[in-house]
């Protein structure tokens, strides 16, 4: 049981990636699945946030516009498509998947790294 993030890599200012995260040994659809950060020196911070249906997304101020957050339940994914990338984004990126059920379970990735740089 977990989950596999992919995507990440090095790209320009300016670029896009999209980011994936996988969940293996168990169905996602019953998950809301945040997307997180961490930059060397600094504290985890959430980037993304999506609903078990998708129904409802939600971003922090300086990802607003730039992210989008997504899901295929039927593929047990979800998504982050990142555009306009600034070179403080880069970050190992993390998701996170938390049981709707109330039952405390949760999952994290094991980090893909993003780095935006000339």
């Amino acid at each position: 049981v977990q989950l596999v993030e992919s995507g990440g890599g090095s790209v320009q200012p300016g670029g896009s990636l999209r980011l994936s995260c996988a969940a293996s040994g168990f169905t996602i659809s019953s998950y809301d699945v945040r997307w997180y950060r961490q930059a060397p020196g600094k504290e985890r911070e959430l980037v993304a946030g999506i609903t078990t249906t998708g129904d409802s997304v939600n971003y922090p101020d300086f990802v607003k516009g730039r992210f989008t957050i997504s899901r295929d339940n039927a593929k047990d994914t979800v998504y982050l498509q990142m555009n306009s990338l600034k070179p403080e984004d880069t970050a190992v990126y993390f998701c996170h998947a938390r049981a709707i059920s109330g039952s405390g379970t949760s999952f994290w990735g094991q980090g893909t790294q993003v780095t935006v740089s000339l």
